[in-house]
């Protein structure tokens, strides 16, 4: 039986479409492999987002042909769409598959038995991609205990540096019953917690349902204990949303809203469809709304045009709502984007200081959201494996949490005492348990 191997760079959209390739591949008779074990076969989900996404892509390929210099390798994803003619010089691609055929990339493949490197690599791809609602044609085997769903994919906010809407097409949101459907194959497979994704998931729109709706209609799965919505964007967050969120027994307390720039020139020049006085309102009302929130946001420094004072507009409203986190950007010049044509680069020295300055303030906020619970009891659904003795999870507001046991306690949600911080997690007792604290391993 020939070994496949995937590999997913980028977000949790990307992740999600990577389980349903791993499940039409497994159906056509491979056998499974861990990315950087010998294989036959490598599929490649890309990103398209960074440089440092590309020359990743480009890594894992001379990686994996280095362990098996014959595999047959197959590249999709977003780098695929936006960045072909590349591609198409890197030794070693044996297939392209832009996103308009991802689905069908095993179908482009040659039988198992057949596979075999190519002189120059097969090229499937247009430029534009469909815009009808959609279905997907496999569900996928997720690897993790929060299963990703995709609801939606597309972006029709032209955002001057991000290729989206190039590598993804408009705005289209996934039939609401086939995502009823695979919610309910994933619990049956028991699963307890899924996390819809998309690439502009508060724009979900399908047959008159709404996000909220589907919401709402994903709660009626018995089973279900958890619902988590991904990154969503700050126009889309409405007041019934909120409620929702506040009301609920099942969606998650947790809300990833990007904010990319504290500053209002540079939000400006990035064409984001909102004013940092919104934004901080925004997130005011949902903290204000929503016991204990779970926040995180996007930060982006080096953008052109940003100046120190740009980057202290940032750096103070980083330090001044409630986040638990962010995620920091350095900003990549992006062929084809707006911003290529915007003059004053910032240079790249001070960019990276800049993102090193927000870092260490979002470790500092992780140990303070870690820290406000020290004394709670909280519900935590725990991953596979351990570290050093402690077993992991996360809580619904996404306080990861690490827990000294010896018992398996992968896909099973446990009642946890917090007893001690750090700035990557909290430390927990079991509450049925009282066995001493242990060291905190170093992560």
């Amino acid at each position: 039986m020939k070994r496949a191997s995937l590999h997913t760079l980028g977000c949790r959209l990307n992740q999600a479409e990577t389980t349903v390739l791993a499940a039409r591949l497994q159906r056509d008779g491979y056998r499974m492999v861990e990315f950087g074990e010998p294989t036959d076969l490598l599929v490649l989900n890309t990103c398209s987002v960074t440089e440092e996404a590309e020359r990743t892509c480009r890594y894992v390929i001379r990686k994996t042909l280095k362990h098996s210099p014959d595999a047959f390798i197959a590249v999709t994803g977003c780098y695929a769409q936006t960045g072909v003619q590349e591609l198409r010089t890197i030794p070693g691609i044996d297939l392209i598959v832009g996103n308009q055929f991802k689905w069908d990339l095993p179908s482009f493949l040659p039988a198992p038995q057949a596979l075999r490197k190519q002189p120059d690599p097969e090229i499937l791809h247009t430029r534009a991609v469909s815009r009808e609602d959609f279905t997907l044609p496999e569900y996928g085997e997720p690897d993790s205990t929060r299963a990703l769903i995709k609801i939606q994919d597309g972006c029709n906010v032209m955002c001057s540096f991000c290729l989206i809407p190039f590598a993804r097409g408009h705005e289209r949101s996934r039939l609401r019953d086939d995502v009823l459907r695979e919610a309910e194959a994933l619990v049956a497979n028991g699963y307890k917690e899924i996390v819809l994704t998309g690439v502009n998931i508060g724009q979900y729109s399908q047959g008159g349902i709404d996000l909220i709706s589907l919401i709402e209609q994903l709660e009626g799965i018995e089973g279900l204990l958890r619902i988590r919505i991904s990154s969503i964007e700050p126009t889309t967050i409405t007041n019934a949303l909120l409620e929702l969120m506040a009301s609920s027994a099942k969606l998650c307390p947790y809300l990833h809203v990007p904010l990319q720039s504290g500053d209002a020139n540079i939000l400006s020049a990035m064409n984001r469809p909102y004013h940092v006085g919104e934004y901080v309102r925004l997130i005011q009302k949902a903290v204000a709304a929503i016991p204990h929130l779970g926040l995180g946001t996007d930060l982006m420094v080096g953008f052109p045009g940003e100046t120190e004072e740009a980057f202290e507009h940032t750096l103070a409203i980083a330090r001044e709502l409630p986040f638990s986190y962010f995620h920091v950007f350095t900003y990549s010049p992006r062929p084809g984007t707006a911003a290529m044509k915007l003059l004053d680069p910032t240079p790249i020295a001070v960019a990276r200081q800049r993102a090193k300055k927000l870092a260490e303030l979002s470790r500092l906020k992780r140990l303070a959201f870690a820290e406000r619970y020290i004394g709670s009891t909280m519900s935590v659904l725990f991953e596979s494996g351990s570290t050093d003795g402690f077993r992991f999870g996360t809580t619904a507001n996404f306080l990861k949490v690490g827990v000294p046991s010896t018992t398996d306690l992968t896909n099973h949600l446990k009642m946890v005492r917090i007893i001690g911080a750090s700035d990557s997690w909290a430390v927990g007792q079991l509450a049925a348990e009282h066995q001493p604290a242990r060291r905190v391993p170093v992560l």
